[in-house]
């Protein structure tokens, strides 16, 4: 395994919404993705999703309130929670989670998360 530079990892895609594995540890994936615009509402009953912000500004919508996060902060929402990322402009995250998740909660709907 080599070292990751994130940045250079990000400049070789522009979709949004779709997950690219960088690396693997334990049984997770770790992924870059650009986010922009609103994602669906969903929530992930066996884990938790976890969101750091490498650039731009990130809104997670909770139905008890919103997490707003800007560079460098970081989230996580528990497993079983229903939410919806929003990103007013593109913003670039890091998505740690076990490998297989899908990223809506539902197989059925969930975008392919293919390695970089």
């Amino acid at each position: 395994m080599s070292r990751v530079n994130l940045a250079e990892k990000l400049t070789l895609f522009s979709d949004h919404w779709v997950p690219k594995v960088v690396s693997t540890f334990n049984g997770h994936d770790v992924m870059v993705v650009k986010l922009k615009g609103e994602f669906t509402w969903h929530s992930h009953p066996d884990t938790d999703d976890f969101f750091l912000v490498l650039k731009g500004r990130l809104t997670i919508r909770l139905r008890d309130g919103d997490v707003h996060l800007n560079e460098g902060e970081m989230y996580v929402v528990p497993k079983g929670v229903e939410h919806c990322p929003v990103a007013e402009e593109e913003v670039h995250v890091l998505l740690i989670e076990p490998t297989g998740t899908p990223n809506t909660g539902d197989p059925s709907t969930a975008a392919t998360i293919t390695p970089l």
